[in-house]
Formats: structure tokens, sequence, C-alpha cells
């Protein structure tokens, strides 16, 4: 930490945005980890930007709390669904799927969402 201070970072504040059809996202890097603010407008079955990482499957690790909404991560043993006011943790293995109306706050260790952004990103350039 710098200068003994609590590194922190708002939504405004974030130094990347991405935004796609019904997404908008905001990130920043914190000490190793990244902080996102996630809005969706849209379902989404987010299951086939994954493509190509070991089973198919997000291996990245996430903490989140949903703000509003809903989103639901799959796992070959069943799903978790998470609502308007949980946190949640996300271990490695799952398929992320988001509603219309939710916005969440998630982190995720930098250097694994590095590579899964790696293979997802591939993957939505190849389906335009």
């Amino acid at each position: 930490m710098r200068g003994g201070h609590l590194p922190k970072i708002g939504k405004s504040g974030a130094s990347r945005h991405v935004e796609a059809e019904g997404f908008e996202g905001h990130y920043e890097d914190l000490d190793g980890y990244t902080i996102g603010f996630e809005t969706y407008t849209a379902d989404a079955d987010l299951g086939p930007f994954f493509k190509g990482l070991p089973d198919d499957r997000c291996q990245c690790p996430h903490w989140g709390y949903v703000i509003k909404g809903k989103l639901v991560y799959h796992y070959p043993s069943g799903d978790d669904v998470i609502t308007t006011g949980e946190g949640y943790f996300a271990k490695p293995g799952h398929l992320p799927e988001i509603f219309a109306g939710t916005a969440v706050v998630e982190f995720s260790p930098t250097a694994e969402i590095a590579k899964t952004l790696e293979v997802v990103t591939k993957n939505m350039e190849a389906m335009g």
C-alpha cells in the first residue's frame, strides 16, 4: 500500500472501461486485485466466451456483491443463484449467466483475470 493509505477506487475513477451490447464495465487494479463495477442491460449467457480455458470454464475466483438484479454461476455440480444484496465467492470452474438490470461489484486476482480475459477477448472477436 502506498504511503500507508488504504488503496481505494470508485466506479468513476476506474482507469479501464469496457462497453459491449448489454454491458458496461469499469475496472481498476489495486495491489494485485482487480475491482470491477459491472452493469448489465441485457440477459447474457457468457458460457461461449470461455471456450479454450481448462474445461471451457472460467478458472479465476471472484468475490463480489450484487447491488441489484441477479446472476447465476453454473458449475458441473449445480448452480449458485445470487440476488440483490448478496455477497458471493465464485470458485474456479464456473460459467456466469447475467440478467438484465443487474449491477455488481466484483474482486478478482489480477494475474488470474488477465489470463481469462485474454481467451474471452479472442472469443468475443471471433464471434463478432
